[in-house]
């Protein structure tokens, strides 16, 4: 019993800026693989599709 409150008094001790950063990555990655994916060549059946008005036109 004693190994499992100190396990759960523990696992509450987490610093909460590793998770924001964790986080926010996770946002960051899916935002800009999703704009890279939106500018990249389209994938069979997508070629006469528009490109939603939230991601922007990047050049080469």
């Amino acid at each position: 019993m004693e190994v499992s409150a100190a396990a759960g008094a523990s696992a509450n001790n987490f610093p909460l800026s590793f998770t924001l950063v964790y986080v926010v990555g996770f946002i960051a990655a899916v935002t800009l693989g999703s704009i890279a994916w939106y500018n990249s060549k389209r994938p069979p059946g997508w070629e006469d599709k528009e490109r939603p008005d939230v991601v922007p036109k990047v050049d080469k």
